[in-house]
């Protein structure tokens, strides 16, 4: 792949394939225009594919709502006690409120726990928000929080629970009541509705595109959905899992793990790029999973936390190895994006991991740990997976979101880290986080986003130039203005690869998961028809393969290309003033001073004086012919120019070598027509007044279209490099830079001088 240069478009991509689908560019379809009967056909083809897929999410999303409402009227049908808790300073549970007239009478006394039927005694924790069974690392404590669990809710099944107070004697029977919809908590209500949106994307992003890798993440949508409703239920006041999932809960955690980080690895080995050995991997990365899941299942695993930790983090680790490969191998800036996103999820995993590795002993942290902890850890992976099929697409609310949820992470572990490891104040502990979490994010935001708002684009002085040159290239060339279009995006975005397609739209879009950018070409005022620029340039991975387009990138190309053609439009009307003007000057000059010079040659008092003021009236109709005519052909120009150096040098009588050879005719524009022509009599000038030579030798060239005039004479004039340039010199110095070219003055051998003027590109482009 190769970047489009000044001398054209890539040659790959300038046929009419050159968008054809590949794993990498999102898929296309053909870009040959389509007949009207084929329109017609694909307007019903299009209209049936969208009435499918959205009668397919209407009919998930129903079934997801209906599934939702259903577990939420078991939950609000289910018993609880009605009371408020709080922690004291010594951490344990004391009575706040309470709605039964039993328990108001020990409003401000401490739980001594849960008495069962057969008189066991359960802790007091299990009246408030119990801890993940996943994040817990001593197998023997998971093993009696769930039993523990499991006692409780049998107990508030009985209608009534026992609860033992340290200041009472006996124990305080209690009746449950009905939970109701508000005794779910404004927490279950946040993570049930989390969980609802990020269903509902996984299957729009399958349905609008039902490949391999769409199907991979609504398989990563549907285990993150089930982690954070399984979350949400333990966030529940009191101990309530419903008795089907009961005895699957741990199962069911470890295994949306898993499959999220088998998926992972499986999309990632064919997307950006299907890699070399791509079936070998997918296969080894569910190979393991699933004969971890299976084994989960039928027999306990001793250090059942440090396995699943160690798998999940070995997951990440690899699909960023795959990244790494896949950008190597064909440079993607999705690889690049994702690559950072993944390192972002292994390392704040890794966090996680270590604190809640350090902290065991330590029972407040690890069972804030195993709660809000490893919520906000949900919570991250789930927003950070959300966002993949929106990179492109430039969500900023998507964006910032997942940061926050990450560095919220961050902060969480740090914290936990600090009460663990050092011996510090809990005031200290979550200063010292909330410090470094936000100079985390400062950092991690930028880098980040960089490759999505376009970090390198040009600087406003720069665009303008560019800007400027591009609408004047189009105003003084002829023909199809497409590479002047591609060179100015060119500049603007370093795409690795620019070309052109015969299918047009009607503003520019990013497609291709941002790797791709259509810009349709725009029409160009007071130019017709058969001449409009046609189609639209494909421009793919920006900033030579680091950087995706976005919705900002194609808002920017349509008002770079609308102001093209603004100062396209004005530069041509500033053209034609000024042609109206040039052809005012003319008449003025041939009616009144045309006149003037006829008077005067009719009254001439010599035949000398009548002649001289004839070749005068000659070379001002000459001018006056110039300034009107828009263009002149070359072959013209030189003939005009013969007829007058031959009178003027006879005048002096010195004698003329003309020689004028051109491999073409051009048009010179009125520009260029009065830079020569005024250069060519300054210099005959020179010859005749200064030189005074004898003879001078003209000689003119136009070939491949650069342009040599060279005048010698056999005069007095010596060492050029000396002489001062004043209006005369320093004009044809002026002129020549004009038209783009140089100027140089030697001496002859044994006298004179030759002056050579080259213009590298003249007539009309």
């Amino acid at each position: 792949m190769a970047a489009a240069r000044d001398a054209g478009l890539t040659p790959a991509l300038t046929a009419d394939s050159a968008i054809a689908p590949d794993d990498t560019s999102g898929g296309f379809a053909s870009t040959a225009a389509p007949s009207p009967v084929d329109a017609g056909e694909r307007g019903i083809v299009a209209a049936r594919w969208l009435g499918w897929r959205r009668r397919a999410l209407v009919v998930l999303a129903l079934l997801g709502c209906v599934g939702l409402f259903a577990l939420l009227r078991m939950l609000s049908a289910s018993p609880y006690i009605d009371a408020g808790w709080r922690n004291n300073v010594n951490g344990q549970m004391v009575l706040e409120s309470a709605s039964d007239p039993a328990l108001r009478a020990h409003i401000g006394q401490t739980l001594a726990g849960v008495v069962l039927a057969d008189g066991n005694l359960l802790p007091p924790e299990v009246l408030l928000a119990r801890r993940s069974p996943r994040w817990v690392v001593d197998d023997t404590l998971r093993e009696q929080l769930l039993a523990n669990g499991a006692a409780y809710a049998g107990a508030l099944r009985q209608g009534e629970v026992k609860l033992k107070f340290a200041e009472a004697v006996a124990p305080i029977e209690v009746r449950t009541v009905s939970r109701g919809y508000a005794g779910l908590g404004s927490v279950f209500w946040l993570m049930t509705a989390l969980a609802l949106v990020f269903y509902l994307t996984g299957a729009v992003v399958v349905l609008v595109q039902p490949d391999a890798r769409n199907l991979l993440f609504g398989l990563t949508a549907v285990a993150q959905t089930t982690q954070l409703l399984l979350i949400g239920l333990d966030t529940l006041p009191g101990f309530d899992f419903p008795a089907l999932l009961a005895p699957l809960d741990l199962w069911l955690r470890v295994s949306c793990d898993i499959v999220t980080g088998a998926a992972t690895v499986h999309a990632l080995s064919i997307y950006p790029r299907r890699l070399p050995h791509q079936g070998a991997l997918a296969l080894a990365s569910w190979a393991v999973g699933l004969a971890f899941i299976a084994t989960v299942a039928f027999n306990p695993i001793p250090g059942l936390w440090w396995w699943t930790q160690g798998l999940q983090l070995s997951y990440f680790a690899a699909g960023w190895l795959l990244l790494v490969w896949s950008y190597r191998l064909t440079p993607h800036p999705m690889a690049i994006v994702m690559r950072r996103l993944s390192l972002s999820v292994f390392a704040i995993l890794l966090l996680l991991t270590l604190t809640v590795a350090l902290a065991q002993g330590n029972s407040d942290v690890e069972r804030f740990a195993a709660g809000p902890g490893s919520l906000i850890w949900y919570v991250f992976q789930a927003s950070a997976l959300m966002l993949v099929p929106f990179l492109s697409r430039s969500q900023h609310v998507m964006r910032e979101f997942t940061l926050l949820a990450g560095i919220s992470a961050v902060a969480t572990s740090l914290d936990l880290l600090f009460v663990a490891v050092m011996p510090v104040s809990q005031f200290t502990s979550h200063t010292l986080a909330l410090f470094l979490a936000l100079g985390l994010y400062a950092g991690a935001r930028q880098w980040m986003l960089n490759l999505l708002m376009g970090s390198n684009m040009l600087t406003t002085e720069r665009m303008f130039e560019g800007l400027y040159r591009t609408a004047r290239e189009i105003e003084t060339s002829g023909g199809d203005p497409t590479e002047h279009f591609a060179r100015l995006l060119g500049d603007l975005f370093e795409p690795l690869e620019l070309g052109h397609a015969t299918r047009s739209s009607p503003a520019t879009r990013v497609v291709g998961d941002g790797s791709t950018m259509l810009v349709p070409l725009p029409r160009l005022p007071g130019v017709a028809d058969d001449l409009q620029p046609r189609g639209s340039l494909v421009l793919r991975f920006a900033r030579r393969g680091r950087s995706m387009f976005t919705r900002e990138d194609a808002r920017l190309t349509d008002r770079v290309l609308e102001q093209l053609v603004r100062a396209v439009a004005f530069d041509r009307a500033v053209e034609q003033g000024r042609n109206e003007e040039r052809a005012r000057i003319a008449q003025d000059l041939h009616d009144d001073i045309g006149a003037r010079l006829l008077t005067l040659m009719y009254k001439a008092q010599s035949p000398e004086m009548e002649d001289y003021l004839r070749h005068t009236l000659q070379d001002l109709k000459t001018l006056t012919r110039g300034l009107a005519a828009s263009s002149h052909l070359l072959s013209h120009t030189g003939a005009e120019w013969k007829a007058d150096i031959v009178q003027r040098l006879d005048a002096a009588h010195c004698e003329l070598d003309w020689s004028f050879d051109f491999d073409r005719d051009i048009n010179l524009s009125v520009v260029q027509w009065s830079a020569l022509t005024r250069m060519l009599r300054e210099l005959i000038n020179n010859v005749i007044v200064h030189a005074r030579a004898s003879r001078a030798s003209v000689s003119a060239r136009y070939h491949r279209g650069r342009f040599t005039l060279q005048v010698s004479d056999d005069g007095a004039g010596r060492r050029p490099e000396t002489w001062a340039h004043g209006l005369g010199l320093g004009g044809i110095r002026k002129r020549v830079k004009l038209l783009g070219g140089e100027v140089h003055w030697r001496e002859n051998d044994p006298r004179g001088i030759t002056c050579e003027i080259r213009v590298p590109e003249l007539g009309e482009r």
